[in-house]
């Protein structure tokens, strides 16, 4: 069975989400309706933070997922994409709010 690669979108980034260093939210904006309720999200954030803020990698698949994140003295920031999507593109994203945000701040 062949598949056929899906076509483009601009809907790259599914969320991006601020924590501080316990987990909690700061900023999170989500772009889709993959988690509809505040409480679902807040799940997600605690389970995504649970399983990114001991390791030094930069990329995590997680429930289907693609996760992208840097961390910064006591800040996580992390951009979500579906689990097709290019990790160099969600990156991308993410290194210019990091950027952007440090050259501001």
């Amino acid at each position: 069975v062949a598949v056929s690669p899906q076509e483009p979108s601009l809907y790259t980034v599914k969320a991006v989400i601020i924590l501080d260093n316990d987990g909690d939210r700061l900023f999170a904006k989500y772009y889709d309706d993959t988690y509809p309720s505040a409480k679902e999200q807040k799940a997600f954030e605690k389970n995504i933070f649970n399983k990114t803020h001991r390791t030094d990698s930069e990329i995590a698949l997680l429930e289907g997922l693609t996760v992208v994140y840097k961390s910064s003295i006591d800040l996580y920031f992390y951009v979500i994409g579906s689990s097709h999507e290019n990790e160099l593109m969600l990156t991308a994203v993410l290194n210019c709010l990091f950027d952007s945000l440090s050259q501001m701040l």
